[in-house]
């Protein structure tokens, strides 16, 4: 993709993508559903999480997979609100720029 990914898109990706899995989900797999909408590496994704997690919009906790510990991340009631007001928020977006687009 040619246009630039902010850090406020990027939040609003990875909570959507995030809040698709009620009992949580993790990173590896995060990573492989935001890079099917943009282009994105792991060592971006790392600090998007830790700092929606930091923002408590996530919250984590540990499964056993394999006999190694999987962090696991879920969507707090806080991130729930945030996606929300990013949802309504890009609606009216998206919609601006298509106008000028077309």
């Amino acid at each position: 993709m040619v246009f630039n990914t902010g850090s406020t898109l990027l939040d609003a990706i990875v909570l959507a993508v995030v809040s698709n899995e009620a009992e949580g989900t993790y990173g590896y797999k995060i990573t492989q559903d935001v890079r099917a909408v943009i282009d994105l590496s792991e060592s971006t994704l790392y600090p998007v999480l830790r700092r929606l997690q930091k923002d408590e919009c996530l919250t984590t906790y540990d499964r056993e997979c394999s006999g190694r510990n999987r962090r696991y991340y879920r969507i707090t009631e806080k991130g729930e609100a945030q996606l929300q007001l990013y949802r309504s928020e890009w609606i009216t977006y998206s919609s601006k720029i298509s106008k000028v687009l077309h």
